[in-house]
């Protein structure tokens, strides 16, 4: 196996374990936007459903792109294994965000 697939799926080992480390504990210190909300908006941010979907979402977003990399390697060179890794990951961030806005935002 190529030192190039294994860099991949290390950085979504990284992203795995990355979203997982967040919870209700430390969410003022690590999640964007939440950290500058004041007391008021904090009491009404549902929290525990955000954390959920945000850990459901980087749990997707690791296996679809872990799978699509394995399989673009064994099809194409290393050149556009990562170009296709790159993609998987940016293009759901928008929906991401979109998402989270509509649902998690008064």
């Amino acid at each position: 196996m190529s030192s190039t697939i294994v860099l991949l799926l290390l950085s979504n080992l990284l992203i795995l374990l990355a979203t997982q480390y967040v919870d209700e504990n430390n969410a003022d210190i690590l999640l964007a936007g939440y950290n500058t909300m004041s007391k008021k908006e904090k009491e009404k941010f549902n929290l525990k459903g955000y954390l959920i979907f945000f850990k459901n979402f980087f749990w997707k977003l690791v296996l679809y792109s872990s799978l699509i990399t394995i399989i673009s390697f064994s099809v194409l060179d290393e050149f556009y294994t990562v170009i296709v890794y790159c993609t998987c990951i940016l293009i759901p961030l928008p929906f991401f965000i979109i998402k989270s806005n509509r649902s998690f935002r008064k």
